[in-house]
């Protein structure tokens, strides 16, 4: 649906009520009797998964699955699938600093790039009462697993140039993702940037945000938003993140929403923080619903607050949780 995503964040920003967008496709993808593994490699099912949510939950907005291996097997990494768990990138494809020089960016039909863009166009077409937001990696955690995460951290001090070499390759093909995702009539994009958390403020603002400010920059205007995602931030690069200029901020529940949110500008959402293991996977309703109304009473004196799951809900997440997270919600917003 097209819609002025820019006067839909200021919608979200005036209005009364707090709105709720949760990072969770799994459960879709269980309710429909399918497997992570199908999932993610078949766009279609992939699409039921988000119409099962959709038509189930009163969420402000869909999200399609945070997979955080597409883009690196699209470079060539191998990747391990597994049935009920998320996939995982198994080994390293770049062992040393020669192979970063020779690295090529990818085109858009190799891995499963092809399968998520048309998971993106099926849900795009269909949903027309809410923003569609597709999901992509950031360009350090990208790089991070080309390269190995430890690894990439010694590379970013003793070869920086080589670091920013990588980098640029990573940004470059997630700018042109980006940009085709946009092209399904996606209404943004939720950028999964964890990696970027395990470096200090001024680090993340050399090795992760001036990248994904240069995507932000290209992809978001009126049509497109940037959501930008880093569970790994326990507010210490918080200001890192806002300086890329995305529409939107999601904080993992290592945070203080209270706390990060005074970074974030007033005309900017911040989304987060319920722990999507120990509260959506783990927890009992009650738990649910205590956990969502403290939260929520810490963040009413911001409006541009957007209740969420701190990162993308797991495989085997209680429906009743679920339920009791939109339940407090509500009843929250009846006060």
């Amino acid at each position: 649906m097209k819609q002025n995503m820019k006067q839909w964040v200021a919608d979200v920003i005036r209005q009364k009520n707090v709105l709720a967008v949760p990072i969770m496709t799994h459960p879709g993808i269980e309710m429909n009797g399918q497997t992570v593994r199908r999932a993610v490699s078949d766009g279609r099912v992939h699409y039921e998964a988000v119409m099962a949510l959709t038509e189930r939950y009163p969420s402000a907005a869909a999200c399609t699955i945070m997979d955080l291996t597409t883009e690196a097997e699209a470079f060539g990494a191998d990747i391990a699938f597994s049935d009920d768990a998320v996939p995982a990138v198994s080994g390293r494809l770049l062992p040393d600093v020669e192979s970063i020089r020779q690295l090529q960016v990818p085109s858009l039909s190799a891995g499963r790039i092809p399968a998520y863009l048309k998971a993106n166009l099926l849900a795009a077409k269909e949903i027309q009462d809410r923003p569609l937001f597709a999901g992509c990696i950031g360009p350090f955690s990208l790089a991070g697993r080309l390269y190995d995460m430890s690894d990439i951290m010694v590379l970013i001090y003793e070869h920086p140039e080589v670091a920013h070499e990588l980098l640029g390759k990573c940004t470059d093909f997630i700018e042109k993702y980006c940009m085709a995702l946009k092209e399904t009539g996606a209404n943004g994009v939720m950028m999964a940037e964890p990696a970027a958390g395990l470096m200090s403020n001024d680090d993340c603002s050399t090795f992760s945000s001036q990248y994904v400010k240069r995507i932000v920059d290209r992809v978001q205007d009126d049509s497109f938003i940037v959501i930008l995602h880093n569970c790994g931030n326990t507010g210490h690069c918080t200001k890192a993140m806002v300086s890329t200029g995305a529409a939107a901020y999601h904080f993992g529940n290592k945070c203080r929403m209270e706390e990060v949110i005074r970074d974030v500008p007033p005309t900017a959402l911040a989304m987060g923080n319920i722990d999507p293991v120990s509260v959506f996977k783990d927890g009992m309703p009650f738990q649910m619903r205590q956990t969502v109304t403290d939260l929520l009473e810490k963040m009413r004196p911001y409006p541009n607050f957007v209740l969420s799951s701190g990162c993308d809900t797991p495989p085997h997440t209680s429906a009743a949780n679920i339920s009791a997270f939109f339940e407090a919600l509500n009843d929250f917003n009846r006060l």
